[in-house]
């Protein structure tokens, strides 16, 4: 039997795998499972250094707020007292940018003059009253008693005479009215007459027009001699009632002048004879009354100098004019007549938002920017306002909420920096403060 070589052929012999390839299997098998464990490790570490640093927040080092330039102690509004009658300015002794000391004399008011010889006045009254009260301590002599009779008996002349003169004067003036008003009624009359002639004469032409016996230029002459006439005597009538009010009025004037005379005459008269009572008999009393006249009047003078020294408009602080209200010659406007500010030593007033305002405290620094500004400038939070108020200093961006509340940030501006800024008084101003 020959073996059948297809069926030999048909299947192939197992060889067994060498130890060797098979450690190569094993060790690259090994080291891809180390491989995908490593990438798969540093990938997950990248991922969560990415995680961690998305979460990060950067830490804020500033609170940015805009404000102004204002002198210490804010700007003052210097204006005349109130107490002054006249507020009508007369010089004004500074101009703006000018340096003044507390108390310097800035302006001074046009009622000066009439409170100068207000003074004079009060003056005077005072040396009259020790003048009396010095009679009075020495003693009326007979020749007082005497003179003050005749001055008594002069006063009493001088009433007669002035009553009677003006008691002629009031019948000088009637009669002139009664005159004035008989000439005229008289003018009246005749215009009256001339007018009825004039009426009787339009009425016999308007006939004579009527059945056409005249021309028409005829009738209207006489219509017209007619209306003169009537405006004749309106004005004639009215002539008359302007003399009658007119001379009523001087009569009236008249008078209430002999009556003022005679008022006027009586109190002096007897205020004579109340001196004359005074000096006939010295009384402690009346040394006393003497005395207390001579106070009233020095206090009078102190009051009117108080007055004077109102006139005189003085500056209440050391400073700089920054604006003038009010020119010479002018009422003193509303603002005053000039703003002043210590621009010596500026400062800029930061609004800080009431949410930032706990992160700000006296002594941080701050560093102040503006772009009217060539360089920076530099302070240190002096104080903090204890009021939340609306904002003020607002930027042009039309989404910001103007209507914010902050808090106002006094900063200190240093030496150098305060000199720039007293140039610039209110200007808009962005702060910085470092916290």
């Amino acid at each position: 039997m020959v073996p059948n070589k297809a069926a030999n052929n048909s299947s192939t012999p197992w060889k067994p795998i060498r130890p060797s390839v098979m450690l190569t299997i094993i060790t690259m098998i090994v080291l891809g499972g180390i491989s995908t464990y490593t990438i798969g490790k540093f990938q997950d570490s990248q991922s969560k250094k990415v995680s961690k640093s998305e979460v990060v927040i950067p830490k804020i080092k500033t609170v940015t707020a805009l404000g102004r330039f204002e002198p210490k102690g804010n700007l003052v509004k210097v204006s005349a007292s109130t107490s002054t009658q006249e507020n009508r300015l007369g010089q004004l002794l500074v101009k703006e940018r000018s340096k003044v000391k507390a108390g310097q004399i800035i302006a001074i008011l046009d009622s000066r003059g009439r409170l100068e010889a207000d003074v004079v006045k009060a003056e005077e009254q005072v040396n009259i009253t020790r003048t009396d009260l010095a009679k009075v301590k020495a003693g009326a002599k007979s020749g007082e008693i005497l003179a003050q009779k005749a001055t008594i008996s002069r006063l009493i002349a001088q009433l007669e005479g002035d009553k009677a003169a003006q008691k002629e004067t009031l019948i000088r003036l009637k009669a002139q009215l009664e005159g004035d008003k008989a000439a005229q009624l008289a003018t009246i009359g005749s215009v009256e007459a001339e007018l009825r002639n004039a009426e009787a004469e339009y009425q016999r032409y308007k006939m004579l027009n009527d059945n056409g016996a005249i021309s028409r230029s005829n009738f209207d002459s006489k219509r017209l001699a007619m209306e003169t006439a009537q405006k004749k005597r309106d004005e004639a009538k009215a002539v008359v009632t302007r003399i009658d009010v007119t001379g009523k009025k001087l009569i009236s004037e008249a008078q209430i002048v002999l009556n003022r005379i005679v008022a006027t005459g009586n109190k002096q008269i007897s205020e004579a004879k109340a001196t004359l009572d005074k000096i006939a008999e010295v009384r402690p009393v009346d040394v006393k009354a003497a005395e207390a006249q001579v106070t009233d009047a020095i206090a009078a003078v102190k009051q009117a100098r108080e007055k004077l020294e109102q006139a005189y408009v003085r500056a209440p602080q050391d400073g700089e004019v920054l604006e003038i209200y009010t020119r010479p010659g002018e009422i003193v406007s509303t603002n005053g007549i000039v703003e002043i500010g210590q621009t010596s030593e500026m400062y800029a007033v930061a609004e800080v938002y009431q949410s930032d305002i706990g992160k700000v405290h006296p002594g941080q620094k701050v560093t102040v920017t503006s772009d009217s500004l060539p360089n920076k400038l530099y302070g240190s939070v002096d104080w903090i306002s204890s009021k939340v108020r609306k904002q003020n200093v607002i930027n042009t961006d039309p989404s910001e909420n103007i209507d914010a509340k902050v808090v106002e940030v006094h900063v200190k501006l240093d030496q150098a920096s305060s000199e720039i800024a007293s140039n610039f008084t209110n200007l808009q101003i962005e702060a910085d403060i470092e916290l």
